[in-house]
């Protein structure tokens, strides 16, 4: 997910390099509108540090971790993809929403749904980010969990592995025009980043 559980020596620093690609992925036009955050974790760390006018994140959160964050421009909303069809925004809502480390955590039957939400409720000239770790780090993950320098539940916890084309097709699915997607790696190709507008 986005931050941290505090399991992984290396979490907050992958949690600052996701925070950074992102934020530099993000047009500067788009900073006076609203940001969504799918799958912000605990610690929005990614939402407290980036320039938007207003700031929401989603996650399975407690009442007390949603609302320690109200005030700082940050709004946090308790919400499931894979427990609810809806986002709980209006259509054309958001300038930006992101998904940093949250993809593969999403059972695949639920992904095309929760990525024809997205599409729904950004607005029309809006960007998708979304950044996974790349397919062929699921070995190297799971070895890095073990020596608990990244979190084991975090790993333990994701639900398939993607390549760009897989993400390609998903975003298809929902409504995204191949055209309008771009992609990349970056942490020496472990991780996958894709950006597409609407």
């Amino acid at each position: 997910m986005n931050v941290t559980r505090g399991n992984g020596i290396l979490e907050g620093f992958l949690a600052r390099l996701r925070a950074n690609l992102a934020d530099r992925l993000i047009p500067e036009t788009a900073r006076t509108g609203k940001i969504l955050d799918i799958g912000c974790g605990t610690y929005p760390y990614f939402l407290m540090t980036t320039r938007f006018y207003e700031k929401h994140g989603l996650d399975k959160l407690h009442d007390v971790e949603m609302k320690q964050f109200q005030g700082q421009n940050i709004f946090i909303h308790n919400h499931s993809p894979e427990n609810e069809e809806r986002l709980p925004f209006g259509d054309g809502y958001f300038d930006v929403v992101t998904m940093l480390a949250v993809f593969e955590h999403i059972e695949p039957v639920y992904l095309v749904r929760t990525l024809e939400e997205v599409y729904r409720v950004m607005k029309p000239g809006g960007s998708y980010i979304l950044t996974t770790p790349a397919a062929w780090t699921e070995r190297l993950l799971k070895i890095l969990a073990s020596l608990r320098l990244v979190s084991p539940e975090e790993i333990g916890e994701h639900k398939d592995i993607y390549s760009h084309k897989k993400i390609v097709g998903l975003l298809k699915q929902a409504g995204f025009r191949e055209r309008d997607i771009q992609y990349g790696y970056f942490e020496a190709f472990m991780n996958l980043w894709v950006k597409v507008s609407k």
